[in-house]
């Protein structure tokens, strides 16, 4: 039945089409027989994994079940400590994993609270509550404000009604609704003012409807089943840290293979050189990478929401550091979502006004209503008195999460449009609650979607006054005269054709006007609406809009230099979007037009794709048309970040690479469904998480550096000895302090260093490239190469000049060790050396490193410890000679780039990166 275009045909054809008579309802026994054939008007759910499961199921990567090897390895080596260690990596990692899955599988839970508990239905010619669970298509609803609409329906009774359709449409202002049927079957949801859709809200009027969906048939529904659809997918971390795990497991284990053939071949004990080979598996194969990634999105998780960012996903924070394309909603995410008034026309004058929100500070550009009487503040008066809603002032107390202290703001109670019209009164120092003390409300005649006006009439010193606002056209030709600094003056018909023309250039600024006009009554006049709203004097027109956010446009520059494209998809009209877009910035000469939902829907999946990358604006677009574009995006190859806050934005939101939700206005829905959450409602915020992300990577990468290069110098060192028949230069024990001192502290105060001053000067990664990019792998291979080469260089020099085996290894693996820490201060930057960006730059990492260098010195000089690790004392020329070959290549590297800075800063040209 849902496939019918309910919205064209006569509300009487649609109730004959369902078998029901309007006045009566359906009878008991047919509502027991639909209900048997369509099921219960609910929101059926995926039966979703236990919860036992589901934490077991962290356990089944490949490079999980191979640390959990290495730990039971560790442990049966007598390394308790080190199979502790990695038994907390794995179980952290498990737990997270866990909660991110688990969470996600809340998402239809939060969406089924939407759908109202109880609904008022005709059953056979009865009015009766009945749970919403039980409505089938054919029933007759009745409803009035406040109520929540329970089911899809077409309205057949619509008296002075409005409805909050934002959360579903993105439609910025209640929508009135009427009973006419339409003419065209692609009208898109946002514009179907004959039909109501479940989740919904009436915040204005009565009436009634016929049920023409339930459950998953209704649009809310089918929302739903796009959210089950929505598959989740791995984030290009996720990915290229699986591909390096399983990578350098399979190279360590083939190279420590070689190590222990190599040695047995020549001559080597078999259990010693099994005992090596162990040792120095577990050394190579990165059991730290998981932890030190863990560590780096957490630091940078804590760093946002200092910025108001909230991550709920930790790997989304660097999904969002390579997107290259933010697909946003306008309404509440790059405007206030608050209704204010630009411009008004009076006396063939237009007159700006400044101000942001619902905040009653501005002005009025070239007037002065307070001091000067005439249109302008009669203009005022009328929006402040023809209104029903009101203006509140709040206080809230913001602590411990992002600030602390109190804020004031203002906020509107009743109809955002209204609420625009009393802030600019109040600019104007207009306030109804001081006219009302000098003139009384007597009557009203409320808004009708029909008649597209509202009087009201006030009784005071004056007399009787009708005060009367609405659709221009419709006021305008109620008139008679019109209001002057000079007075009242007969509205001729080039006054007429100068205001409709003043219309039409508010509505090209994509701007909601209203007109304003009064009418004084006689005492004896009756109250009638033939009496009230006729022969009126017009007093002015009215242009607002739903302001961009003053912050909006300073974070799309940044993200266009950052290479990042910004798109706009809103449920609203053409005209407003473009506006908001060109003011923003978005919409820039060059590119296409503002695409509608009607053009889309003319579009193939193929036309789409090809060219969506030339699209920066799309209007009154459905659920079904903003998860089109992402995936058209996506087959363009683009990271997409898509931010919403209302239920209609939640299946795009989840199918985008990174979801971002509003925290101030969005759905629960639509939370559950995201990857972060802006606290704070502002797109800005975004730019702030880019940098996040993009530093959170670079952080990886050079904990990734450190780590292999150090592994390399290991495996090289043990391999290159073995191969040219030496001693083994380190013992079994002594390669797996090495890869608890060096792989500890430091590689974790690595992945929190700060992030370059450049980062957001960069264009964005492409998520298809290797980790190992620009050039990482060469220098991961060159530095390896000398840690094992100048490690066994001591050893052997140690050995030449008479040394003992004990103090020999000693020399060795103290090398080993120091090379690593002079090391770590070199992968700080991939572009600078260590005196360019500052050895105290990061304290952690100073702290770390002094930490383990007196773990190692404890190693080396305490008598238990040294019977332990097999080591001895060293003398002076010993530690020369360590400390030489071990941090020679990190001073010589750090003088090389300060100098070459300085000659190119003379204009010198150096080879060379």
């Amino acid at each position: 039945m849902r496939q019918r275009a309910w919205h064209v045909l006569p509300w009487l054809d649609v109730a004959k089409y369902l078998g029901v008579n309007p006045g009566k309802g359906l009878s008991l026994k047919e509502v027991n027989r639909r209900l048997s054939e369509v099921g219960k008007n609910i929101l059926e759910t995926k039966k979703g994994v236990h919860p036992v499961f589901l934490f077991l199921g962290q356990f089944r990567d490949f490079m999980v079940l191979v640390l959990l090897a290495a730990t039971i390895i560790s442990a049966l080596m007598g390394e308790i400590a080190d199979a502790i260690t990695i038994m907390a990596i794995l179980i952290l990692n498990a737990i997270l994993g866990f909660i991110q899955e688990y969470r996600a599988e809340k998402s239809m839970e939060s969406l089924k609270t939407l759908t109202a508990p109880e609904a008022r239905v005709l059953r056979d010619g009865v009015e009766v509550r009945i749970p919403a669970a039980d409505l089938v298509p054919g029933d007759i609803v009745l409803m009035e404000a406040g109520d929540r609409i329970p089911a899809d329906i077409r309205w057949i009774q619509a008296v002075n009604v409005e409805v909050e359709e934002s959360a579903l449409t993105g439609e910025s202002h209640p929508v009135p609704k009427r009973i006419g049927e339409l003419n065209d079957e692609l009208t898109p949801m946002a514009d179907r003012v004959n039909m109501g859709y479940m989740g919904t809200s009436l915040v204005n009027g009565r009436g009634a409807g016929v049920v023409v969906a339930t459950g998953m048939d209704t649009e809310m529904g089918i929302i739903a089943s796009m959210i089950q659809s929505v598959e989740g997918e791995e984030t290009p971390l996720q990915k290229r840290l699986d591909q390096l795990g399983k990578y350098l497991v399979m190279i360590s284990l083939i190279v420590c293979g070689l190590v222990v053939v190599t040695g047995i071949i020549r001559g080597e004990g078999i259990y010693k050189m099994f005992l090596a080979g162990v040792s120095l598996a577990v050394a190579a194969i990165p059991e730290g990478l998981p932890a030190i990634v863990t560590v780096a999105l957490a630091i940078g998780v804590q760093r946002m929401v200092r910025r108001n960012a909230i991550v709920r996903k930790l790997p989304a924070v660097e999904t969002l550091g390579c997107a290259t394309v933010v697909c946003s909603d306008k309404t509440g995410t790059l405007t206030q979502n608050e209704m204010t008034v630009r411009q008004i026309y009076v006396d063939r004058k237009m007159v700006a006004v400044t101000g942001q929100g619902y905040d009653p500070k501005g002005e009025f550009l070239g007037a002065d209503p307070v001091k000067e009487k005439g249109p302008l503040q009669e203009a005022l008066k009328v929006a402040a008195l023809c209104n029903n809603s009101s203006l509140t002032r709040k206080g809230m107390q913001v602590a411990g999460l992002f600030r602390s202290g109190k804020e004031s703001f203002w906020g509107i109670e009743g109809d955002p449009t209204e609420g625009a019209l009393l802030v600019a009164a109040a600019k104007g120092g207009i306030w109804r609650e001081t006219l009302e003390r000098k003139e009384e409300r007597i009557g009203e005649i409320p808004f009708d979607s029909e008649r597209k006006r509202m009087s009201v009439v006030y009784q005071g010193k004056r007399g009787k006054i009708a005060y009367v606002k609405g659709a221009p056209d419709e006021i305008l030709k109620r008139c008679k005269s019109e209001l002057t600094s000079d007075g009242i003056v007969e509205l001729s018909e080039i006054r007429r054709r100068g205001i409709m023309k003043a219309n039409d250039e508010l509505a090209k600024k994509a701007l909601r006007v209203l007109a304003l006009a009064q009418k004084p009554l006689r005492n004896n006049e009756g109250e009638r609406e033939e009496n009230i709203e006729n022969e009126l004097v017009f007093v002015g027109l009215m242009g607002m809009i739903d302001p961009p956010r003053p912050s909006a446009a300073k974070a799309i520059k940044v993200c266009r230099k950052a290479g990042i494209k910004p798109v706009m998809i809103t449920g609203d009209h053409r005209l407003t979007a473009e506006a908001v877009a060109r003011e923003l910035g978005i919409l820039r000469s060059g590119d296409k037009e503002v695409v509608t939902g009607a053009e889309l829907s003319q579009m193939s999946d193929e036309e789409l794709a090809g060219q969506v990358m030339n699209i920066s604006v799309y209007a009154r677009v459905t659920p079904k048309d903003k998860l089109r574009i992402v995936r058209a995006l996506k087959k363009n190859n683009q990271v997409v970040a898509m931010t919403g806050d209302g239920v209609n934005d939640a299946p795009a939101v989840k199918e985008a690479d990174i979801g971002i939700s509003m925290g101030k206005t969005g759905t629960d829905v639509t939370k559950e469904a995201s990857a972060m959450v802006l606290a704070d409602d502002n797109f800005a915020t975004i730019v702030a998480a880019v940098e996040e992300g993009r530093g959170i990577y670079d952080n990886i990468r050079k904990f990734i550096r450190y780590l292999l290069s150090c592994n390399i110098g290991e495996v090289l060192t043990m391999f290159l000895a073995v191969l040219l028949g030496l001693p083994l230069p380190l013992l079994a024990i002594q390669i797996l302090w090495v890869n608890l001192v060096t792989d500890g502290l430091p590689a974790m105060a690595l992945g929190v260093d700060g992030a370059d001053k450049d980062i957001m000067n960069r264009k964005p990664r492409d998520p298809r490239e290797s980790i190992f990019a620009r050039g990482l792998a060469q220098k991961i291979l060159i530095r390896g190469t000398m840690i094992g080469f100048g490690t066994l260089l001591v050893f052997v020099v140690a050995l030449f000049m008479g040394v003992d085996m004990l103090a020999a290894r000693t020399m060795a693996f103290t090398t080993l060790v120091f090379s690593q820490l002079f090391h770590v201060f070199d992968c700080k930057s991939e572009t600078r050396g260590i005196f360019e960006v500052g050895i105290f730059s990061n304290p952690y990492l100073v702290a770390a490193v002094a930490g383990s260098t007196l773990m190692q010195l404890s190693v080396i000089y305490y008598p238990p410890l040294q019977a332990i690790f097999k080591t001895t004392g060293l003398i002076g020329w010993q530690w020369g000679l360590i400390l030489l070959v071990a941090g020679g290549p990190t001073i010589l590297i750090g003088l090389y780039r300060l100098l070459r800075k300085a000659l190119r800063g003379n204009g010198v040209m150096v080879s060379g990166k």
